[in-house]
């Protein structure tokens, strides 16, 4: 039934109850029901076909809203998410691109070491499959019911727990509007390194991905019960991945903390804009 027959239902049902009640009044029951009687019987009858038959076509009006609600927000889902994927490709993945034809070049022209050649052309590889990876993922079907542009993460903690068995827990309070689409994209690069540095390198056996909003902007951890290692070490010994991580945080004006913490590694990202103060509800200090 489409919406402007259940208008026009809505609009006559009472006045054909009251017109139909009043010719058979007239015609056929004044001998039997007096005029006053009559009177108070009219609006009863009214009532009774309006409970009986208009609240039926306003819960089918509430239903037909209800599925264009539904199409609204996965429309806006599908938006944001080819708004992310078009960032990825407009910016990491055709410098990825770049950056792979140009060790070619030095590799054919043999500029460089052999050896630091093939690292830094795995990495790229590697990294640009990532990034393929999220532009996918981003252009699937979406679901309005998750969060939607975590839903690559989600996935990728999926594929880690099903591989190595890792739980992982997430506590995620971090409003979508206070992240630009180009901050999405960052911070998901960062998550996903720190959650691959994890898996490779840490033997943790459970991860706890936390973010929230906080007075002066929006705070995200990833906590692991690992081995852990020394940061200031670490940085000396080709680690990509955290020099990624810091240059990444860097260019966004992010602070970004790698610490050991009550036998646990915890990667921080915080971001704190002191000129757009945002109070949340709740403060989760």
């Amino acid at each position: 039934m489409t919406y402007k027959q259940i208008k026009w239902l809505i609009l006559t049902i009472p006045t054909l109850t009251i017109g139909i009640w009043e010719y058979v009044r007239h015609e056929f029951l004044l001998p039997y029901i007096s005029m006053e009687f009559g009177n108070w019987l009219a609006p009863l009858l009214v009532l009774m076909v309006t409970v009986l038959f208009l609240t039926q076509l306003f819960t089918i009006i509430e239903q037909n809203q209800e599925e264009l609600n539904h199409a609204k927000a996965e429309k806006a889902v599908l938006e944001e998410r080819e708004k992310i994927a078009r960032e990825l490709h407009d910016g990491i993945a055709q410098s990825l691109f770049f950056l792979n034809a140009q060790v070619s070049r030095m590799e054919q022209m043999k500029q460089a070491e052999e050896l630091s050649l093939d690292k830094l052309k795995e990495s790229v590889h590697r990294t640009n499959d990532y990034v393929r990876q999220a532009i996918a993922n981003l252009r699937l079907a979406a679901d309005v019911d998750r969060n939607p542009w975590l839903q690559g993460m989600e996935s990728l903690m999926d594929e880690l727990h099903r591989e190595t068995a890792l739980e992982f827990e997430i506590q995620w309070d971090l409003p979508e509007q206070l992240l630009s689409p180009k901050e999405k994209v960052e911070l998901l690069a960062i998550m996903r390194e720190a959650l691959l540095n994890i898996h490779k390198h840490a033997d943790a056996t459970r991860v706890r991905v936390q973010a929230m909003a906080t007075k002066l902007g929006w705070l995200c951890r990833i906590t692991d019960n690992g081995k852990g290692f020394e940061p200031r070490a670490a940085a000396g010994k080709n680690r990509y991945g955290l020099k990624m991580m810091r240059d990444r945080a860097v260019q966004m004006a992010w602070l970004l903390r790698i610490e050991r913490k009550e036998n646990e590694t915890w990667v921080t990202i915080v971001k704190e804009d002191k000129q757009h103060v945002y109070i949340p509800r709740n403060d989760h200090r």
